[in-house]
């Protein structure tokens, strides 16, 4: 699996390069590349943008460098699947269930439209776009973070990006916990000034653990 990210903005993405996203890209689990927007622009100042037509206060991302980096990047690619993604604010909110999905798209190389200013020409969205991502409903100024979101989303619940398997398969919004929110955790020491830890996680008694832990699911 191939992440490719269309940015103006690559080093931004230097979070990519660390811990468990670093390691995966040592095992060959995922590759991850970075394509600066500005160097397919056309435009002798580079611009990838420009003022929308009939209305609106910000900038539009223009169609041209979009669709030249989409094509140069599938050209290249080793990938059987290309799949575009363009992060957006107005689509259905991105939910653990549907992300596992992304699980099963193994042979495939995804190109993420990291975006910037008001919006981005629709023409863009219309022609290249395979699905528009929600993370959240909320507006950022630009899109490097929710990029590397679903970056990191899709890679842990990949086969051996995550050493414990376990923990992505039972945690908060999983299956295992009928897509609740995961029970609360504790670890050393007992007691810490007046806070202690529920008597029944210390105390052997496995039926009673998995009862609370059940009943702590919310």
């Amino acid at each position: 699996m191939k992440f490719s990210i269309i940015t103006i903005f690559p080093e931004a993405f230097s979070y990519l390069n660390e811990s468990i996203l670093w390691k995966a890209q040592e095992k060959n689990l995922i590759e991850i590349e970075i394509f600066n927007l500005r160097d397919f622009s056309k435009d002798k100042h580079k611009k990838v943008d420009d003022t929308p037509y009939w209305w609106g206060h910000g900038m539009v991302m223009t169609c041209q460098p979009f669709f030249d980096c989409v094509k140069f990047i599938k050209e290249k690619s080793q990938y059987k699947r290309q799949y575009v993604i363009y992060p957006s604010p107005r689509w259905e909110v991105l939910t653990q269930k549907k992300l596992e999905n992304f699980a099963n798209y193994e042979d495939t190389e995804f190109i993420i439209l990291a975006w910037r200013y008001e919006w981005i020409d629709q023409r863009v969205i219309d022609a290249l776009v395979d699905e528009e991502i929600c993370i959240w409903e909320y507006v950022l100024t630009g899109w490097e973070i929710p990029a590397m979101i679903l970056i990191d989303w899709i890679s842990r619940i990949l086969p051996g990006v995550i050493w414990k398997e376990k923990s992505h398969l039972e945690e908060s919004f999983s299956d295992a916990f009928d897509w609740k929110k995961e029970y609360p955790l504790y670890t050393k020491p007992e007691v810490f000034e007046w806070l202690s830890v529920p008597e029944v996680l210390f105390s052997g008694h496995h039926k009673k653990i998995e009862e609370w832990k059940k009943n702590n699911l919310k």
